[in-house]
């Protein structure tokens, strides 16, 4: 790291420490030539591997704008949006890969959005996955339909088990 007062090369860290949420840490270094001190910001950046085969930046305001047009007329604010935004790169991230593929990108919004509004997820899926007749609907919304049953039945199950014991 190069100090931007004397241009040294070297310089050892005082302080580390989290930031943006985990993305990123924060280090403060102080230059072994002039002594003067510097903080600098590191992240390990995700590149995604577009469909042309060009990389670019993962960015959390396009997941935003991609899946608020999915959103529109429902009732999801824009920290829901930022939120899902943050939940997707972290998903991302927890693959351990540099690059992923724009298609993951789009299959890993597709879980948290699910969970976030069932209508935007149906709008955002008919897209991303391209429906071309209404039998795929009519197979997704049966799918919808199959889960809460599920989450109905487990919860049930969950207040039920403790007046056993």
């Amino acid at each position: 790291m190069n100090c931007p007062f004397c241009r040294n090369e070297e310089s050892r860290v005082v302080d580390s420490r989290p930031a943006d949420e985990g993305t990123a840490i924060r280090r403060r270094r102080e230059c072994t030539t002039c002594g003067s001190r510097f903080s600098t910001q590191e992240t390990a950046v995700l590149s995604i591997i577009k469909r042309s085969g060009a990389t670019e930046p993962f960015s959390r305001e396009k997941v935003i704008n991609g899946v608020r047009k999915a959103c529109q007329n429902r009732p999801v604010s824009d920290d829901d949006l930022a939120l899902l935004a943050q939940r997707v790169e972290e998903s991302l991230r927890s693959t351990g890969q540099a690059e992923i593929e724009a298609q993951e990108v789009g299959m890993a919004i597709l879980s948290p959005l699910r969970e976030l509004d069932e209508v935007a997820y149906l709008r955002y899926a008919s897209v991303y996955r391209n429906f071309s007749s209404l039998e795929d609907f009519e197979g997704e919304i049966a799918l919808l339909r199959a889960i809460p049953s599920e989450k109905i039945s487990e919860s049930k199950t969950q207040v039920s088990s403790p007046q056993l014991k």
